[in-house]
């Protein structure tokens, strides 16, 4: 075999190596500049709109305070408040009854505020809060 042929071949190789790390490093970065951009088209009043998602994981949080906690749950009475799927809410009423910096304020207000938007799940609201309270 040939060296010239061989040294092309590894330069060659190498050259789309490169190009491939390029494309690598460069499209994820793009991403991230889409989805910055959707989450800047969510806002209002200057405030990025937080998901449901983002707001539970503020509940699973030991480390949250009583007002961060108080405020996550307004906030999910707020923009999340009609249910339609239980899943979800049934996990935010454990949760919250089982946190360390939890009140009974926070769980009463977040109660009565979530069943009188959903009366017709009014009793699976309170199963889920007696199973909270039960396991704490």
């Amino acid at each position: 075999m040939d060296i010239t042929l061989l040294i092309e071949s590894f330069i060659g190789l190498s050259t789309i190596l490169g190009v491939l790390i390029f494309f690598l490093l460069y499209i994820p970065s793009q991403k991230r500049k889409l989805k910055k951009s959707k989450e800047e088209e969510k806002t209002k009043k200057g405030h990025i709109k937080k998901t449901l998602r983002t707001l539970v994981s503020i509940i699973k949080d030991k480390k949250s305070n009583s007002q961060e906690l108080k405020n996550a749950l307004d906030l999910i009475l707020k923009d999340y408040g009609i249910i339609d799927k239980f899943d979800i809410y049934g996990e935010v009423l454990i949760r919250i009854c089982r946190h360390p910096n939890t009140t009974k304020d926070i769980i009463l207000d977040f109660n009565r505020d979530l069943e009188n938007q959903n009366p017709e799940y009014s009793i699976e609201i309170n199963d889920f809060i007696a199973k909270g309270l039960n396991s704490r």
